[in-house]
């Protein structure tokens, strides 16, 4: 069978900010070493930002190149309304970090004072509303920036995740059904897609699939992945390899607008004779 990709590709970039009253070289310096001590593929944005028109440059460059979750890199002190104006214009999770000072003997053309800086950043992306991903010690070297990178993927593919997906529910509503749904208010309020189906809708879909052709691949692939040992009921597997290209086919044709779609129902139906 063709491969499903369920799961979220995170592409990175970062872009750096620079406050004009400082050294805009510095920022880019320190860009370029964070690039190269970061181990993954990290898109580097040559538009650094100082202002308004250029976070708009930075935002379109880092989309044009296929980003989908960013790091705001305060190389110095940065300019506030822009860098976190980054954050609302991308369409994506963003992380702010700042450089700490590399040496105390270059404090004249080479101090940034990032750590004051990222200090009004988040007061700043606070005013503003604004999400964020800020790190328990956000400001370090470009080998501890690096790490935060590392840790800040998971947090993106589940940020892009759940903006991105649907769930697909199969079973009877209670009677008096208001307190049993009201939990998905919660899941609204992060982006998340519900859809809401009968275990009928799932019999009537799990009967068409009958002598589907590719029933004996996927029993064989379950054979294989449960072993000799494991394999206690393998008069089950064909039944069982219907059921799941019933879901299967079920969440391709009911994605809608969303690209990730789990279950929440339970492994076999209320009513499983009906089911064969």
């Amino acid at each position: 069978m063709e491969k499903i990709q369920n799961i979220p590709e995170v592409k990175l970039g970062i872009i750096a900010v620079s406050r004009d009253c400082f050294v805009i070289s510095l920022s880019e310096k320190r860009r370029a070493a964070i690039v190269k001590a970061y181990k993954g593929e990290l898109y580097e944005a040559k538009t650094t930002v100082e202002n308004e028109k250029d976070m708009l440059k930075a935002v379109e460059e880092v989309k044009a190149a296929g980003c989908n979750a960013l790091v705001v890199f305060l190389g110095n002190f940065g300019p506030e309304t822009p860098e976190t104006q980054i954050a609302q214009k991308f369409d994506g999770p963003c992380m702010f970090v700042a450089a700490a000072e590399e040496t105390g003997k270059d404090l004249i053309n080479g101090r940034g004072d990032a750590y004051c800086g990222m200090l009004n950043c988040s007061y700043n992306l606070n005013l503003r509303h604004i999400p964020a991903v800020i790190p328990e010690y956000p400001v370090g070297t470009a080998e501890d920036i690096a790490k935060m990178i590392e840790d800040f993927v998971p947090v993106a593919r589940t940020i892009i995740g759940l903006k991105n997906l649907k769930i697909i529910t199969f079973g009877p509503r209670p009677q008096d059904f208001f307190a049993c749904n009201a939990p998905i208010k919660g899941l609204y309020d992060i982006g998340v897609e519900i859809e809401e189906n009968s275990e009928l809708d799932l019999l009537v879909s799990y009967r068409a699939h009958k002598d589907d052709p590719r029933i004996a691949d996927v029993a064989k692939d379950m054979a294989a992945e449960l072993g000799m040992e494991g394999n206690n009921y393998p008069e089950m597997l064909p039944r069982m390899a219907q059921f799941e290209l019933t879901l299967l086919d079920w969440m391709e044709g009911h994605k809608g607008s969303k690209k990730y779609v789990v279950f929440a129902d339970k492994c076999w139906p209320a009513f499983p004779k009906e089911f064969g």
